[in-house]
């Protein structure tokens, strides 16, 4: 991840919840919230309520790697979390690849002239 930094406290969390705006899928529910740094800021998690630490870890890596793969079409200035939810089955990369491209257009963060620029040209 070349230009995002992690949140990690817990009142960067907390802010980005109260004053985010949300969309949920199947998956995952993503937050978004405008920030001042001019950089994107990723938070992760998932709660015990999905599974044990194994399922917990494999879902983060899997919206990780999918991040890093939109990485480049995602606008500057955002603050992003992801949050895994319990779906009972386990998705694989694309089923969150396709739910990740879905909400970040939802949330209307996604440029997609990068996107159609990197496809037509």
């Amino acid at each position: 991840m070349k230009k995002t930094v992690p949140v990690k406290k817990n009142y960067e969390f907390q802010r980005i919840f109260r004053k985010g705006r949300f969309f949920a899928g199947k998956f995952i529910i993503l937050y978004v919230l405008k920030n001042n740094y001019g950089k994107n800021r990723l938070g992760i998690t998932a709660s015990r309520k999905v599974g044990k630490s194994v399922r917990r870890n494999r879902l983060k890596r899997l919206i990780r790697e999918n991040y890093r793969a939109y990485e480049d079409f995602i606008k500057d200035g955002y603050d992003l979390v992801f949050i895994a939810r319990d779906s009972g089955t386990m998705p694989d990369y694309y089923d969150i690849k396709k739910e990740m491209k879905f909400l970040l257009k939802k949330l209307e963060v996604f440029d997609q002239e990068k996107w159609d620029c990197l496809k037509e040209c």
